[in-house]
């Protein structure tokens, strides 16, 4: 029988490139020393025979691979040009992004010229850069997003290229500072058992950032930006510890209540003065309290890692924006040169509280409070040696006539009606019948809750009442007017520094003991004190009027009038252990008030921040990382799923987050593998072994279920 022969398919034709290498290149910049660059390309496409005479390289073989090759030098004088040299690494992740995009380019593909020259950061001589195309885009996504996550083998540069943005961010003024931080999950509750200061246990776990650092920045430049604040590195347990005590009373617009009390969509008071929404309470547990005081004896209790806006002097005469520190940062560093060093923020308004109806006008209620008799046991009455007072009172009180005793004293009576019976209650003791007034003496006067937490219209008319009729502007040479005020009443003396600090004041009190006291003199006799004196020294932003009274206002002014209210850190002691919470607010500054309207922040704006081997995160503190950002901040989240050391059953936050947040707007998921690590190259084989044996693992398990434990599974050795 006769064989038939087989029809020989047309081998296809070979394809021949030709590449002129422009004379301002010498050879070795495109071959490499030695042909190094020549032999890797050679290597990568054994298909195709590349020739060199001169300055002109000629490929010959495979149409497919002969249009790489050509693409491969375009890219590479494209690199060239720059300035940057090529390396063998870089020639050999060129050949791969090309064989990534395919023969055809693609305008929208990233090409590897774009890859090699996207220049992140240039320090100490060297220039940082991505080096594979998923680094690319991984540093492209955190340009777009406020939360990204670079998820991926050990070795990709993940955490390097995150921490040189946010050098990066921090030089061109993008953001005022940078957190690094990581968990500390192999110290666990070890930490007690090893050597030395608590830092010094958790700086190992902490140290690949500090080296990260070194290499962005001048080393002898960080101790300084970590001491001022600008730079903070910190294991993932601080972030969360900055808290106060749940007794610790918040400002709201119903009043001051325990943090402990407030849930997420309670309002708090801002540093505008105007309501913002609780978006987080975090309870904390037990931690270290401190109390910390300001100069004009205001103060609160937090934690060590409680935060507070200030600044220096330095900052202020620089213009330079103010600072975030933690409360340990300060301890110990609160004088400079015997001043003061650390400014605390006033409020910036005064507070908003919900208007509310009163039965007696503020102005009214604040002279009778200072000069008024309310025993009710006579006729209300007011004493004045200002008659501009007495008929002020009159016009604020209808129905009442202020009727001149004699001397300085004023009876306020009921205006009669024809037809009135005589039964008729006074109008002055009804309504301070109704505020609970009637009856006190000078020592136990107040001002009624209706008053202290009303409109800021109100509270001014209560404290511009109290200051006409018992205080007084005192004049200070190359400064702003303070007011002075007294009383003998402990519960007036606090509710007048609550109206001032609640206008965006401050108030400072000192108390004048009876005992050893001249007596005074009126009409030629000797009055003899009979209860101490509180003296209060005030000073009120510029805008605020103290005054009504003609004679004080005018003097007040003459003497330079308000100014600007500060605050000044004076102490920081420790208050014992407490049970804490912190809560997230969403001013756009994140300050909120608490006691004595000193203004305090839990979130971090105006900051990047990285969160490094996040996959030894549990859930919950994945999320109270998360929650911690601020306005104006960045964060990138860098870990490897598949090396998680916490404790067995404790699901890791990095794997729970891909699925809660991947449709999240603005928060991005970056994923590098064994292709982009720039390690040692038998590091990406190492890992390509490993994720081979856990798929071959998996899918043996998954055949022990289907055939109830008959599949054979790789050996462990």
């Amino acid at each position: 029988m006769t064989q038939t022969p087989t029809k020989q398919q047309p081998q296809p034709q070979p394809a021949r490139a030709h590449f002129v290498v422009p004379a301002k290149h010498p050879m070795v910049t495109v071959l490499g020393s030695g042909d190094a660059l020549l032999r890797v390309i050679e290597q990568a496409f054994p298909a195709v025979d590349i020739h060199v005479r001169g300055n002109e390289i000629n490929a010959v073989g495979d149409p497919a691979e002969v249009a790489l090759v050509q693409r491969l030098f375009d890219e590479m004088m494209l690199v060239l040009r720059t300035g940057q040299p090529m390396t063998e690494d870089a020639v050999e992740r060129s050949i791969a992004m090309l064989r990534a995009n395919g023969t055809a380019a693609d305008e929208d593909a990233e090409t590897p010229a774009q890859v090699l020259t996207q220049n992140i950061l240039s320090s100490r001589g060297r220039t940082i850069r991505p080096k594979t195309l998923n680094q690319k885009r991984y540093v492209d996504a955190i340009d777009k997003h406020t939360v990204v996550f670079g998820i991926g083998p050990a070795g990709t540069g993940k955490t390097y290229l995150a921490m040189a943005k946010a050098v990066q961010a921090l030089q061109s003024k993008q953001v005022n500072r940078i957190i690094l931080t990581r968990p500390a999950v192999e110290a666990g509750e070890r930490l007690g058992f090893l050597p030395g200061t608590l830092y010094e246990k958790i700086d190992p776990y902490l140290r690949p950032l500090y080296d990260a650092l070194h290499d962005m920045l001048d080393p002898d430049s960080i101790p300084r930006l970590m001491a001022a604040g600008t730079i903070e590195v910190a294991p993932l347990a601080y972030m969360r510890g900055r808290a106060q005590p749940v007794f610790t009373k918040v400002l709201t617009p119903s009043g001051f209540r325990a943090i402990g009390e407030l849930q997420v969509g309670d309002l708090v008071i801002g540093s505008n003065g105007e309501p913002t929404p609780v978006l987080g309470v975090y309870p904390q547990g037990e931690k270290d309290i401190y109390r910390l005081t300001a100069q004009d004896g205001s103060s609160t209790l937090c934690c060590g890692d409680h935060l507070w806006t200030v600044r220096t002097a330095s900052d202020r005469r620089r213009n330079k924006p103010w600072r975030v520190l933690e409360t340990r940062e300060m301890i110990g560093k609160l004088r400079a040169a015997h001043a003061r060093r650390y400014e605390l923020p006033m409020l910036t308004a005064p507070v908003c509280f919900p208007a509310q109806d009163v039965p007696m006008d503020p102005y009214a209620l604040g002279l009778l409070l200072g000069d008024g008799c309310l025993t009710g046991s006579t006729t209300p009455s007011f004493a004045t040696a200002d008659p501009e007072l007495a008929t002020a009172l009159e016009t604020a009180l209808p129905g009442v006539k202020a009727r001149f005793k004699g001397r300085v004293d004023y009876t306020l009576s009921r205006v009669r009606s024809a037809g009135d019976v005589v039964t008729l209650e006074n109008p002055v003791t009804a309504a301070l019948r109704a505020l609970d007034l009637l009856g006190n003496r000078s020592h136990a006067k107040f001002v009624p809750d209706a008053y202290l937490r009303n409109s800021a219209d109100v509270r001014l008319a209560v404290l511009q009442g109290l200051l006409d009729a018992d205080g007084g502007p005192v004049k200070q040479t190359g400064r702003t007017c303070r007011v002075q005020y007294t009383t003998t009443s402990i519960l007036l003396r606090d509710d007048v520094v609550a109206l001032v600090q609640s206008l965006g004041g401050v108030a400072y009190t000192r108390r004048r003991a009876v005992e050893g006291r001249t007596p005074g003199r009126v009409y030629g006799r000797d009055v003899h004190h009979r209860r101490d004196t509180h003296i209060l020294d005030i000073r009120l932003p510029e805008g605020i009027e103290p005054f009504r009274l003609a004679r004080k206002r005018d003097a007040y002014h003459a003497a330079g009038g308000g100014g600007r209210p500060m605050r000044f850190i004076d102490s920081i002691e420790p208050a014992g252990r407490e049970e804490a919470v912190c809560i997230q607010v969403a001013a756009e500054d994140s300050l909120y008030v608490t006691e004595d309207h000193l203004l305090t922040h839990n979130t971090l704006n105006d900051a990047f921040i990285i969160l490094d081997e996040a996959q030894n995160t549990s859930a919950e503190q994945m999320k109270m990382f998360l929650t911690r950002l601020g306005f104006d901040s960045k964060i990138v989240i860098t870990g490897d799923v598949t090396q998680v050391d916490l404790p067995s059953g404790t699901k890791s936050g990095l794997r729970q987050v891909q699925d809660i947040l991947a449709d999240v707007d603005d928060v991005h998921f970056a994923r590098l593998t064994s292709t982009d690590v720039v390690r040692h190259k038998l590091v990406g084989r190492i890992v390509d072994a490993y994720e081979r044996y856990d798929n071959a693992l998996a899918a043996a398990d998954a055949g022990d279920t289907a055939n109830g434990g008959r599949t054979a599974r790789p050996k462990r050795k």
